[in-house]
C-alpha cells in the first residue's frame, strides 16, 4: 500500500508498504483524511529520533474491517492516539495518555495514519456524527487537545488570558477558551498573523508590544524556542503559563525570572475527543478558515513542503 515513511531522518512516500493486519480488539480503518500539524513536521527534524515508521496522527476515516465488533463496519470514525496497556495502575485511574509503556499514533512505537490503511484499537475510536464533515471531523484531535487546558485548569472568566501563536493549534485554543467565557488575547509576531483571529472576534496583539506581566495566564503555542522567553515576560507574578509546544532541540531559556515570579508551568497534550466532537457538530468552531490547502495522498511530499513553509494554515491529505 502507499505509505508516508520516516525512518533516520529521511521522509519516503513508498507504495510497497505491507497493508497491516488487525490484531484482537482493533479495527482495520481506510483514510479517508489527514492532517499534518507541527509535530509531524517536528518528527521529521528528529523530535523522535528513534522513530522508524508511517507518520501521522490526525485522521477521519472509515471502519473496513472489524472481527469482533462488526457494528463498526463502514463507520466514519476518528480515534485518539495514546495506546495504553490497559492494566496498569495509570490506565485505570487517570487513562492511556503516561502509560509507560503507551504507544502513540505516528509518533512513539506505532505507526501513523498516513498511509491507505492503518489500524487502532476499537476503544480508541469514536463515531462521526453524519452532520460533520471530513474537513471538520479532522481537526478533532488539536481541537481535543485545546479543550485539555479546560480540563487541567480552574480558568476564571476574568482572568486575563493571551494566546502566543495564532497559528493552526493557537486559534483553536484561543476559540476554545473565549467559548468558556474567558476574554482572549492572540499574540502574534506581524500584523498579518492576526487577521483571522480578528476575523474570529477575539481580541488581538503583537507580541513584541504586549507589556510586562500583563496577563495572569499565557498560552504558549508558538512552536519555536522563542515563545516561552515570552510567555515568562508577559505573565504576572504567581500566574500561569501552559506549555503546548512540541519541537526537536533543546530551548536556552533564563529559568530565574521563573523563580523569582513564582510562576506555574503547566505541560499540556492530549485531550477529550468527545467535546471536540460536539464543539465540531455544533459548527461553533469555523474550521474551514484554518484550511489553506487539500493534497491528495500520492502527493503528501508536496503537501509537506507546503506545511513547512511560514505563516501556513493547514493542510490536509485526502485519501479518495
Amino acid at each position: 500500500m502507499l505509505a508516508l515513511h520516516l525512518a533516520h531522518g529521511r521522509l519516503q512516500l513508498r507504495d510497497d508498504m505491507p497493508p497491516p493486519r488487525p490484531q484482537v480488539g482493533e479495527a482495520l480503518i481506510r483514510l479517508r483524511m489527514a492532517g499534518i500539524c507541527t509535530t509531524d513536521l517536528e518528527m521529521v527534524r528528529g523530535y523522535v529520533p528513534d522513530f522508524a515508521g508511517i507518520l501521522g496522527h490526525e485522521f477521519v476515516g472509515e471502519v473496513v474491517e472489524a472481527a469482533d465488533a462488526p457494528e463498526w463496519l463502514g463507520r466514519r470514525v476518528v480515534g485518539s492516539i495514546n495506546i495504553g496497556c490497559g492494566r496498569c495502575p495509570t490506565c485505570l485511574g487517570d487513562g492511556p495518555e503516561h502509560c509507560p509503556t503507551r504507544t502513540v499514533l505516528g509518533i512513539h512505537g506505532r505507526d501513523g495514519v498516513m498511509a491507505e490503511q492503518f489500524t487502532l484499537p476499537l476503544a480508541n475510536l469514536l463515531p462521526v456524527p453524519e452532520s460533520v464533515s471530513d474537513e471538520q471531523a479532522v481537526f478533532t484531535e488539536p481541537l481535543a487537545a485545546a479543550l485539555r487546558i479546560r480540563e487541567q485548569l480552574a480558568i476564571r472568566p476574568t482572568a486575563r488570558t493571551a494566546v502566543i501563536g495564532p497559528g493552526r493549534l493557537g486559534m483553536l485554543i484561543g476559540k476554545v477558551l473565549a467559548l468558556a467565557g474567558t476574554e482572549v488575547t492572540m499574540l502574534g509576531r506581524s500584523h498579518a498573523s492576526l487577521a483571522l483571529p480578528a476575523a474570529w472576534g477575539l481580541a488581538v496583539g503583537l507580541a513584541e508590544e504586549a507589556a510586562e506581566n500583563s496577563f495572569d495566564m499565557v498560552v504558549e503555542a508558538t512552536g519555536n524556542v522563542a515563545g516561552l522567553a515570552q510567555a515568562v515576560r508577559m505573565t504576572r507574578p504567581q500566574g500561569v503559563i501552559v506549555l503546548k509546544s512540541t519541537f526537536a532541540g533543546e530551548a536556552a531559556l533564563n529559568w530565574s525570572p521563573i523563580v523569582v515570579k513564582e510562576l506555574n508551568l503547566v505541560g499540556s497534550r492530549c485531550g477529550p475527543f468527545a467535546p471536540a466532537l460536539r464543539l465540531l457538530a455544533e459548527g461553533v468552531v469555523p474550521v474551514h478558515d484554518l484550511i489553506e490547502c487539500v493534497y491528495p495522498l500520492p502527493s503528501t511530499l508536496e503537501a509537506f513542503t507546503h506545511a513547512a513553509q511560514p505563516s501556513v494554515r493547514k493542510i490536509l491529505l485526502h485519501n479518495p
